[in-house]
């Protein structure tokens, strides 16, 4: 029988309350020192990618954050796994437009050495890889030099062991961010706003998911806790 489902104390209605920024799909202008990335930059990533790879006939990725809820591309199939050797961490700043403002800069999830992270498995259209390989870069290496450039890792997923490209947090980019307590994150989340939405959107969104598909992960789950603190505190509403 599957677990109850645990009480999430962020919600849609504290969502509701940061989400003021006007939203939008289109691409902002790349950072100071960083490029719009080119088809050919996509085209090149892909044949290192499956260039170093045995061909199998199969080409899976493997989602950690907003991918798991907003995947940008076909798949024909989905499963959980865990990767090890690599940690699910708000380690990817400072953002600025996607998910923050130049006040309140956001800070994304990455993978970042050490640990073990559950996360989602998807297989990507056997006659259609390149295809949707490049709408997921177009999503996740919008801009180089990439902070959490694209990489293959080991994926147990029940008895198998499968190889999946992932995005990892390169702690040489120079947006990358440790060191922060669990609270001084929690306070970066409960206010930054951007183009594509708040990072308490972000928050619920992807443990929502998680949770859905019965993995919880006690880090992001204190996170979503004082996140709903910090709204409620700053709006003034009862929990």
């Amino acid at each position: 029988m599957r677990a109850k489902i645990r009480q999430m104390r962020l919600s849609e209605r504290h969502v509701a309350l940061v989400q003021h920024a006007s939203l939008s799909d289109e691409m902002p202008p790349p950072p100071e020192g960083m490029r719009a990335a080119t088809t050919d930059d996509y085209n090149a990533t892909i044949n290192e990618l499956l260039g170093t790879e045995p061909h199998t006939g199969e080409v899976w990725f493997f989602a950690y954050g907003s991918l798991i809820w907003k995947p940008a591309c076909d798949f024909v199939e989905m499963r959980t796994g865990v990767v090890r050797g690599w940690h699910r961490a708000f380690c990817l700043g400072w953002n600025n437009r996607f998910r923050g403002s130049d006040e309140n800069p956001g800070l994304m999830l990455a993978l970042d050495r050490g640990g073990a992270c559950k996360g989602v498995l998807y297989r990507l259209p056997a006659d259609r890889i390149d295809e949707n390989l490049t709408k997921l870069l177009e999503r996740e290496m919008g801009w180089l030099p990439s902070a959490f450039p694209p990489r293959w890792v080991n994926v147990q997923s029940g008895e198998r062991t499968i190889r999946a490209i992932t995005f990892c947090i390169d702690r040489h980019s120079g947006r990358y961010i440790s060191g922060l307590t669990v609270e001084a994150i929690a306070d970066v989340l409960a206010k930054a706003v951007g183009n594509r939405g708040s990072m308490a959107e972000y928050l619920f969104a992807t443990v929502r998911h998680l949770e859905d598909m019965g993995i919880h992960d006690p880090h992001l789950w204190q996170l979503q806790n004082l996140v709903a603190e910090r709204i409620e505190a700053a709006y003034a509403v009862n929990r």
